[in-house]
This record gives C-alpha cells, structure tokens and sequence, in this order.
C-alpha cells in the first residue's frame, strides 16, 4: 500500500460506492499505483468540490494521503478534452471497467494496461454514434490477459508443431491450441486461421472475428472464476427484448 501522501497521479475513475450519508468509496485505476481503494470524503454533499469530477472514463489527476486498506482521495483535477461515451461505447466502457475490478488485484502497477486503456477509451469516444468495433475490443482483451501474466499460445500448437491455417483446433486453457482429433468430443472448435488472425491482430474475416469472440468469452469466464458481470447480464436480456 502507498503510504504517506501521493499527488498529481494520473487516474481513471472505475466504480463508486455511497459510504454513510455524505462520502463515497471510490475504485481507481492509477498509472503508477494500479486499481487503488480511496475515500472521498463528503463527495455525496450538494456544494462538493468532488461531486462533479468524479466522472467515469475521464482522464484525472488525483491525490491521496493516509494509511490503511482505504485511504483519503485528497485532491482530483479534471484533464479535459475527452467526449462523453454515449449508446453501445458507454456500455462497452462499462464492460472494461468491470473487467479491471475484477481482474487487476489492487495496488499492482500496469502502466502499460493503463496506457492501452486510455487509448481504448478515446476510441469509443472518437466513434459517432457510440460505435464499437470489435476489434478494439479483442485487442483490449487481449492486452489485458497479457499484462496479468496470462498470454495467449496461439501460433504453436500443444505437440510443439505450428499451427496451420486450414486446420482445426480446440484451445486448452493455460496449455494452448490442440488438433481436434485429439481433442473432447463436446470441445469449441476453432480454424487455425482465426488462432493466427488472432495472433497478429488481424480481425479482417468475419470467421476470425467470430471465432476470436468465442474464444476470448470463455477465457474471460474461466480467470472471472465464476463471476457474471453485470453488464453481460444487461446485455442478455436486452436481447431476450
């Protein structure tokens, strides 16, 4: 935990919580200190300096001091310039953050991740409309399994041959792509050509796509450990609609 007091630290604001009548318990994703538990003291209070700064998918600056598993947030400064998300990019942006609260273990720097998030960010808000493109968020995805030390076999299968284009493949968590013959009966089967699309980044066929989305869902539900984001609930029902 950072003791003393921190300044000026570039953050994001992930999730709030109403604490007592007047504060809030505030999760922020910090450049250089990582997701981090603060307190805002009286931000619920109408003539709070904090009240309208505390914005999802801002870019800030913030200050805490204290010790202890939550600490003060001190000082925050809007850094401007970013559009507000609107129609399915704020749902999207929903969705990243929930994937942060609960992936990324508090107080564990990923300046890289906190880099990509941002540009991910400004992504969403660039698009008219709100429109999201998949690929974006595969690559997000991906980046994000990476920097938690969960990268992705994707060229080289578990025999330690190359993956091939027009073969097919089932993927192993943890151990990586297998040839179907060897593989359950009830397996997702995916091409060699989408695990290779997905490699490189490459989200051009429809099929790569497709297949990338599969196969990311099911990483994502297994390192969840069970969890359901809300936002995946949200967006079931609306399809149910």
């Amino acid at each position: 935990m950072p003791r003393g007091k921190i300044d000026a630290q570039p953050a994001y604001i992930l999730h709030s919580t109403p604490f007592r009548e007047t504060s809030l318990i505030v999760e922020a994703f910090t450049r250089d200190y990582g997701r981090m538990a603060l307190l805002a003291r009286g931000a619920r209070r109408p003539r709070s300096a904090m009240r309208g700064l505390l914005m999802g998918f801002q870019p800030l600056e913030i200050g805490w001091a204290g010790k202890g598993e939550v600490l003060t947030l001190m000082k925050i400064e809007w850094q401007g310039g970013q559009p507000l998300l609107v129609g399915p990019a704020l749902f999207c942006g929903y969705y990243l953050n929930e994937l942060l609260l609960h992936l990324l273990p508090r107080e564990d720097a990923h300046q890289k991740l906190f880099e990509r998030y941002g540009e991910m960010l400004q992504r969403l808000a660039g698009h008219p409309e709100g429109k999201v493109e998949e690929a974006d968020l595969r690559r997000f995805e991906k980046a994000l399994l990476q920097e938690l030390g969960y990268g992705l076999t994707l060229e080289v299968e578990q025999s330690g041959c190359p993956v091939e284009p027009e073969a097919l493949y089932t993927y192993e968590i943890e151990h990586g792509p297998r040839l179907l013959e060897h593989a359950r009966p009830d397996a997702q089967v995916y091409s060699g050509r989408s695990l290779l699309d997905l490699a490189a980044e490459d989200f051009s066929l429809v099929r790569s796509r497709t297949e990338a989305k599969l196969l990311m869902r099911s990483l994502m539900a297994h390192y969840l450990g069970g969890v359901e984001l809300e936002t995946r609930k949200i967006f079931r029902e609306l399809q149910e609609l």
